[in-house]
């Protein structure tokens, strides 16, 4: 995409700078993500795949400073219970050795024009080394001097022994640490250095002694595997001074296969343990075409599509318009996606994922149930807008709103710093040619999730058989963690109607479609009994050709099944715990 992804400046707190901490800077998930010589075992991460409601979110590294939001919020705000992944991000490429690596050197993402901002940079003081009091630890005790870790990682560690199903993911690269992904995949030697030394630091725990922490060990059972946030292979549209080449297309590939190797490896001599390996990957067809569509699938668990960041005040005097639209409007003003005639929207992407297109050259062939779409949690906005036709819509601006106290960022502001705006009754629009929500108060114009745009996203991802949702990032939440709700409650419904049109509704769907899309169970289960039946098998057969909704329950080879979320085709007992299905016990 065009986009250049949020940059917010993380001040650090006093405490932090007495410790010797600098201020975190912030790097985001960016856009975008090589003749596989690395053998793999795919059927592992295609056993983690579901339809429909996983939830994904990320957990950004310098939340600890200024926004004071801290890994126990995760817990008090009720948000870990209700996540399946949580990716930590985001961790750096070493310059020199082409490694994982750990440093407490400050990189500053918001200047563009430098290309060396994310050059040796990291947190190590954030992930390991700041202490934390009893008052913001997850398990109420404060660190003590002579623990092995403290910092993020130990906060992680605690979150996890509280939420043993919550897995937890270590994203590598982002919009400011993807410079030298192409270097370190361009061998296969290099490769497999890289993946070695990330499993060595991540997984196995083997942490730097830094600041009096680290060591052998140290962190060990944090991670339970990674995501890879490359921005982007074989396009110039990264970071200035990223480095890329033609190559990259099949060094991408070849690099998940050996992540993949490894991670399956380490998890086979670790009581056969499936490890994770997720992508963040590009929403734009110009960004797209530079990936294997049809070949990445394979390795990965699942795909979080950055369907967001579309139009921003990047494109400072506007005109304004939807950073995230669920279609294409033909109101659009932008300009085509270079070659075609195809603009950014969600539904181009995914399509561009699944079915391919011919005119960028993109073969698609990606399992649909293992897309998550993307949710920005934060919102993109211009100032000095006109009313125009629309209120606001698609219309000149004087610039980027004003920066915010907290998000610091011109043209970029946090749900909780725009409470009188989203969602005011008075100020939110509805884009039915787009199914977007906007929000305009006279004068300045905003784009981001309101709760007719979520419940559009949700309905897309059910009728299109996704996997799941993904949102970046929590630090942007309000304490109720509203957006957050929105989003897991959408995800674990079902859809009210799946048109699935080619073009884009005039009005929002409302009501189901008189025809379903696929043909019910002749006994459809509506009601789930109170207790799961025992005895013999009273339910409903399973039926691949039905849809299932959350509560749903089947029988199927002498078992009783419910459905955790809406899925179709998914034969039960065959994706094991990751799947839609949970086992009730035999009839």
């Amino acid at each position: 995409m065009q986009s250049r992804k949020r940059a917010f400046v993380a001040a650090a707190t006093s405490a932090a700078l007495a410790l010797g901490a600098f201020a975190a800077l912030a790097v985001t998930t960016g856009t975008a993500q090589a003749d596989a010589t690395s053998a793999a075992k795919p059927a592992a991460a295609a056993a983690a795949a579901s339809s429909g409601g996983v939830k994904i979110a990320y957990y950004d590294q310098w939340s600890v400073y200024g926004n004071a939001f801290y890994p126990k919020n995760l817990d008090t705000e009720g948000i870990a219970g209700k996540l399946d992944i949580l990716n930590y991000s985001f961790e750096n490429i070493d310059p020199t050795n082409l490694t994982c690596f750990e440093a407490t050197k400050a990189s500053d993402s918001t200047n563009e024009s430098d290309p060396n901002a994310g050059d040796g940079a990291g947190d190590a003081f954030a992930d390991y080394q700041k202490s934390f009091g009893s008052d913001i630890s997850v398990n109420g005790t404060a660190d003590t001097w002579n623990q092995p870790i403290v910092g993020n990682f130990n906060q992680l560690k605690e979150l996890k022994a509280k939420y043993p199903n919550l897995k937890i993911v270590a994203s590598l690269g982002g919009w400011t640490y993807s410079k030298y992904f192409s270097d370190a995949a361009a061998t296969d030697a290099g490769r497999k250095k890289l993946v070695s030394s990330c499993i060595d630091m991540f997984i196995k725990g083997n942490l730097p002694v830094q600041g009096g922490y680290g060591g052998t060990g140290s962190g060990a059972g944090i991670f339970d595997g990674f995501d890879i946030d490359w921005e982007y292979p074989g396009s110039a549209g990264g970071h200035t001074g990223n480095h890329y080449s033609a190559a990259d297309k099949a060094d991408y590939t070849a690099l998940l296969a050996e992540f993949r190797s490894e991670l399956d490896a380490y998890g086979a001599a670790n009581g056969g343990k499936h490890m994770l390996l997720t992508a963040a990957l590009p929403a734009g067809q110009d960004k797209i075409a530079n990936i294997e569509t049809n070949k990445v699938g394979q390795y990965l668990d699942y795909a979080n599509i950055m369907t967001y960041d579309m139009h921003g005040a990047f494109e400072t005097t506007g005109p304004t318009n939807h950073q995230d639209p669920t279609y294409q409007s033909p109101n659009d003003p932008s300009n085509p996606v270079s070659p075609g005639s195809e603009k950014y929207s969600t539904d181009n992407a995914i399509n561009a994922w699944t079915n391919g297109d011919a005119t960028y050259g993109i073969a698609g062939g990606f399992p649909a149930n293992k897309i998550t779409m993307g949710y920005p949690l934060y919102y993109r906005g211009w100032t000095g807008v006109p009313a125009g036709s629309n209120h606001g819509l698609y219309q000149p601006a004087t610039g980027p709103a004003a920066a915010r106290g907290i998000s610091q960022v011109a043209g970029t502001a946090y749900y909780k710093e725009l409470s009188g705006i989203v969602d005011n009754a008075s100020t939110t629009f509805w884009d039915a040619a787009s199914q977007s929500n906007y929000f305009y108060n006279g004068t300045e114009f905003w784009t981001g999730l309101g709760s007719q745009g979520i419940q559009a996203k949700a309905d897309y991802a059910h009728c299109h058989g996704l996997g799941g949702s993904m949102m970046y990032s929590l630090l942007d939440l309000d304490a109720s963690a509203t957006l957050f709700n929105k989003i897991v409650t959408a995800t674990n419904g079902s859809a009210s109607g799946c048109s699935n049109p080619t073009t884009p509704p005039t009005t929002p769907p409302t009501t189901p479609p008189t025809t379903p899309p696929t043909t019910p169970p002749t006994t459809p289960p509506t009601t789930p009994p109170t207790t799961p039946p025992s005895g013999t098998c009273t339910l409903p057969s399973w039926s691949a050709s039905a849809i299932y909704v959350g509560g749903n329950q089947v029988s199927w080879k002498g078992h009783n099944w419910q459905a955790k979320w809406w899925t179709t085709n998914e034969e039960p007992g065959t994706t094991g715990e990751w799947g839609v299905w949970q086992d009730n016990g035999a009839c």
